[in-house]
């Protein structure tokens, strides 16, 4: 059995304010470099085994990555499939407006030139399945809410509304075991 672990960049400005980021390249607050470092020290601290860090391109994603290697010493790698997805219409609104808690709930919707929850799946499952045939010990995973529940959804069986409602906090760490459930 492998592990694999992912956590949320750190807050940022949008997250205080309850904006939908998406791809807008949205900076860290300072207290979202803290949580950064913060999880870096736990990792340096505790068991997991984690031999590197992949994470999203995007500089809130990025920057938490650094932190997080910075703290522990691990090889840190970009990988665009942990981008978050695109919200088109949606970016720079309010996270919890009536119009996108319905959107999300419609998977081929690109969202008005943005990108479709299936497209979103099927980059995240790519590396998932990749991460899985490689067996090369756990990895930290440093993304997005959007690709957290894609990544949820790879190993759990989950409701299209549970989908959309899934979110974890800003540099919440979250373990997963590929063991024959969902597709891992």
């Amino acid at each position: 059995m492998q592990n694999v672990y992912f956590t949320r960049h750190g807050e940022t400005v949008w997250n205080v304010e309850n904006k939908i980021c998406g791809v807008t390249d949205i900076a860290l607050t300072d207290r979202g470099r803290e949580q950064a470092r913060a999880l870096g020290r736990q990792l340096a601290a505790g068991e997991q085994g984690i031999t590197r860090i992949l994470c999203s391109p995007l500089v809130r994603a990025r920057e938490t990555a650094q932190l997080i290697a910075a703290e522990t010493g691990l090889p840190l790698a970009v990988d665009v499939r942990l981008r978050e997805q695109a919200f088109g219409r949606y970016e720079g609104t309010p996270r919890n407006g009536p119009a996108f808690a319905l959107a999300k709930l419609h998977f081929a919707d690109r969202f008005g030139g943005g990108e479709s929850m299936m497209q979103l799946a099927a980059r995240v499952y790519s590396l998932l399945d990749e991460l899985a045939a490689r067996q090369d010990g756990p990895v930290l995973l440093v993304a997005h809410n959007g690709i957290a529940r894609a990544v949820q959804s790879y190993f759990y069986e989950m409701t299209n509304e549970e989908f959309a409602l899934f979110g974890i906090g800003n540099c919440q760490l979250v373990k997963y075991t590929y063991e024959g459930q969902g597709r891992g």
